[in-house]
């Protein structure tokens, strides 16, 4: 079967809504775009697999090989994408649209756009012997949990030399990113009337406290851990989102800060969220209030492998950059825990990523289909 061309594939991807938001009103799922991706590979004659995730109705990830046998590469991606406020689009975010040498839609960067990329490539070998197995991964909610990734390497699957993570690094190969933590703060004080606060535990004084001791956190996290490869050096913590209150006559009995934790390599997340949850409930406890530190989803990893490996190699002679690191997270720790070198390798820019009138920069397209073409005859050839 011939494939579609590449703008009608990545029309198809766009048209079909698959946000992934911790926020159940915004949520949906991605079964729809796994179905014309499962089409698109079986046409090629890859045997695919969809995994539904437990307790995640309309939710799936997709393994499809072609070839048998041990090692092989593995070319992966997500297939949802972020919220979005229309009111920011100048155009439809679930329509493609081919302008100014750009493909303009919601997820043609973050990351539909590699999808098509990597069809395309693997097209050049669906009539070839293959000595190795060529996998395609699509995964669902990279965006929110990680729960696809995480499933992945819960289920022990797939397996492969190699694996490219196509998130837009504009190209370069990336062989380290930081780790992140979503982390939630809660303060239980008391209410009452705010003409006597002595019958209440305001929750939001308590706050102010807490606050301090974060921010005196961040400042020691950042004495302590440098990494000069990073464009931000150090780990970085933001004070992101605070809840309180509902009225200015009331003490405020109860209090929610979300915090964003990102981490070096290197760097071991939940022990430090251990010692912060010791900190901030010595400050709550001064105030007379109950504290409780939750972790939104499960940490995510920090990423490094060599930048003198295989596929780093690779990737870095075909795209003439060299390896690079990023400071946002990605699915790469998962793969790497399943045995594979791993890269993060793809086209688009994360300045794009995230943000209405996203866009696929036209003229990243075939450079990054020539590499992994590249990746795939040496790893399967």
């Amino acid at each position: 079967m011939l494939l579609p061309s590449f703008q009608e594939m990545l029309g198809t991807l766009i048209a079909e809504p698959s946000v992934s938001c911790a926020c159940a009103d915004f949520d949906q799922g991605n079964l729809r775009v796994v179905e014309h991706l499962a089409g698109w590979l079986e046409g090629l004659g890859f045997a695919v697999e969809v995994l539904p995730l437990p307790d995640k109705p309309g939710k799936g990830n997709l393994i499809a090989t072609l070839g048998a046998g041990d090692g092989g590469l593995v070319l992966a991606g997500h297939t949802d994408t972020v919220p979005f406020d229309e009111q920011g689009w100048s155009l439809d975010p679930f329509a493609m649209t081919d302008r100014e040498d750009r493909f303009y839609g919601l997820g043609a960067c973050d990351m539909k756009g590699f999808f098509p990329v990597a069809l395309n490539a693997a097209a050049s070998f669906a009539k070839a012997k293959l000595k190795a197995p060529l996998r395609m991964v699509a995964t669902c909610d990279e965006e929110s949990s990680m729960a696809g990734g995480r499933f992945l390497l819960d289920c022990g699957k797939p397996r492969a030399a190699a694996a490219i993570v196509g998130e837009p690094t504009g190209l370069q190969p990336i062989h380290a990113h930081k780790g992140m933590a979503l982390i939630s703060v809660q303060l239980q004080g008391a209410s009452g009337h705010s003409s006597n606060p002595d019958i209440g535990r305001n929750a939001l004084d308590a706050m102010h406290g807490v606050m301090g001791e974060l921010i005196r956190f961040r400042a020691e996290l950042a004495s302590q851990h440098q990494n000069p490869a990073f464009g931000v050096a150090i780990p970085t913590l933001n004070l992101g989102c605070l809840r309180a209150g509902d009225s200015p006559n009331r003490i405020c009995g109860y209090a929610e800060l979300q915090i964003d934790l990102r981490v070096l390599p290197g760097m071991d997340a939940d022990s430090l969220l251990d010692a912060l949850r010791s900190r901030i409930e010595a400050v709550a406890t001064a105030h007379g209030t109950q504290a409780a530190l939750v972790a939104l989803n499960p940490p995510v990893p920090p990423f490094q492998t060599s930048k003198d490996g295989v596929l780093v190699q690779l990737l870095c002679g075909k795209s003439g950059k060299p390896a690079g690191t990023v400071c946002f997270g990605t699915e790469a720790p998962f793969y790497q825990g399943l045995g594979m070198e791993t890269v993060v390798f793809g086209p688009g820019s994360i300045n794009q990523a995230h943000q209405p009138d996203e866009y696929l920069a036209q003229d990243q397209i075939r450079p990054a289909q020539s590499a992994l073409e590249s990746a795939i005859a040496h790893y399967c050839l």
